[in-house]
């Protein structure tokens, strides 16, 4: 029998906890916890964020095409970049029905919103549904899995640089959309993907036609205002929204704080919804916390996804007292910028390549890891 504190929580030999191993608690522990308005959605409050978010994009635009010069174009580019990211997560919401209780409502807005930045709707939330199903399965997982050491091996130098460079990466969700990533290979546009199912092939099919409405409406802004005037008010924005995007999915499942506390990754028995949800993590963006509305607190959502945005932070604050070690506390921001989150960044990009082809309860390794611990 493995050695317990009162609680439960299994403890390793040098007595630190073993967050590895079963927690103590179950899925309806945590549920019963949370107070229940938090998961009750407002129409109002949701198309309110909408409303502010879309004023925000087009008063931005406006300005930067009427007086924008040469300085300040690369303000307006990150501002505008993490707005078009703050439209994905209400987008998001709506593919999680958190949005609202209505579900062709929640279709009719994610559809406005992730159109807007280029995202098919219906293949992502399909796709994204399946990443919330299987979160921490190496087999299973959809979104930012870890690759097996063989995987890793066997990749060419260009699926390396997309899939585990610092900072190609970050560059590298439009790539997954269309291929998908190592070991998964399918596209979230083609409806007859591995993916989708025969009944779910109209849906992708209609984000499709909403893609291609977007495309014409950019192709028209060409021609009545300029390919660099689109340039600079659209694609530059949209390429920072691409790093925002990478940035912080990939720190939902990467980014401990010191790289001695590192993430299991499970396979078989072993693995299970709870144990896979609590492999995720929370992040203090600072200033953005509220502005890309509070994706950051993360490991409540994974677990309950069914909860608005707006309620996600009193959810954390009410299992937290359940969860006891297995939340890992995000570290605060130095200031307004999150700037420490950079290094966390950087380090799981060097470090974080591919888990054992084999064991039900792997970490990550890389190839000086294997090599030091071939050597001992």
């Amino acid at each position: 029998m493995p050695k317990t504190n009162a609680r439960g929580f299994v403890l390793k030999e040098d007595g630190s906890y073993d967050l590895s191993a079963p927690p103590p608690f179950s899925l309806q522990d945590l549920k019963a916890a949370i107070p229940a308005h938090c998961w009750r959605k407002s129409v109002a409050r949701s198309m309110f964020h909408v409303f502010l978010d879309l004023a925000v994009v087009a008063g931005m635009s406006y300005l930067a095409h009427t007086y924008a010069t040469w300085w300040s174009w690369p303000l307006y580019w990150v501002a505008q970049g993490t707005m078009f990211w703050a439209i994905f997560v209400l987008g998001h919401d709506c593919g999680h029905g958190s949005f609202s209780d209505n579900r062709q409502f929640n279709d009719a807005m994610g559809h406005l919103l992730h159109s807007f930045i280029l995202v098919p709707y219906h293949g992502w939330r399909l796709s994204h549904k399946k990443h919330h199903g299987n979160h921490g399965h190496i087999d299973n997982d959809e979104s930012w899995h870890p690759l097996t050491q063989t995987q890793y091996e066997e990749l060419g130098w260009m699926a390396r640089l997309g899939r585990s460079t610092f900072p190609a990466s970050l560059l590298s969700y439009p790539f997954y959309l269309i291929w998908g990533s190592p070991g998964r290979s399918h596209s979230h546009y083609h409806p007859h993907s591995d993916l989708f199912n025969k009944h779910q092939r109209s849906m992708v099919v209609t984000s499709d036609i909403c893609l291609a409405i977007m495309y014409s409406l950019l192709a028209y802004g060409m021609y009545a205002i300029g390919g660099g005037a689109i340039a600079k008010l659209y694609w530059a924005p949209w390429l920072v929204y691409i790093v925002w995007l990478d940035t912080v999915t990939y720190l939902h499942h990467h980014g401990v704080q010191k790289h001695a506390d590192k993430m299991p990754w499970y396979r078989g028995s072993e693995w299970s919804y709870l144990r896979g949800g609590l492999t995720t993590l929370d992040h203090d963006y600072g200033v953005f916390n509220k502005i890309h509305h509070d994706i950051g607190t993360h490991v409540a959502h994974h677990l309950f996804p069914q909860i608005p945005h707006y309620h996600l932070q009193e959810a954390t604050e009410a299992i937290k007292p359940i969860l006891g070690p297995y939340y890992r506390e995000p570290a605060p921001s130095p200031g307004l910028l999150p700037l420490h989150l950079f290094t966390m960044l950087k380090r799981s990009f060097s470090t974080d390549k591919y888990v054992p082809d084999a064991g039900d309860v792997v970490f990550y390794s890389n190839p000086a890891e294997a090599a030091k611990q071939k050597a001992q």
